[in-house]
């Protein structure tokens, strides 16, 4: 499943960027109020528009380093920021 970017609510660098998340966790998150886990590790409950942060860098090597095996276009990303 791909990562949605999503951004944190704690404290620190990671406040400036929109991280990955898997859309299934997002979705949860939303439902239920739990937090969520980023690609880069920073866990924390999703309240602020993503749209508004540059991806965090971390989150996106992260990602596109999936790449290997499987869909030759995945790990292009960075591209969906819902």
């Amino acid at each position: 499943m791909e990562p949605t970017p999503q951004v944190s609510n704690g404290d620190g660098d990671h406040e400036r960027y929109a991280h990955y998340v898997q859309k299934d966790k997002i979705m949860a998150s939303a439902l239920e109020g739990t937090p969520v886990v980023a690609l880069c590790g920073k866990v924390w409950v999703p309240g602020r528009d993503p749209k508004k942060y540059p991806v965090c860098p971390m989150c996106k090597e992260i990602y596109e380093s999936m790449g290997a095996g499987g869909d030759k276009d995945k790990g292009k990303g960075g591209k969906d920021k819902k």
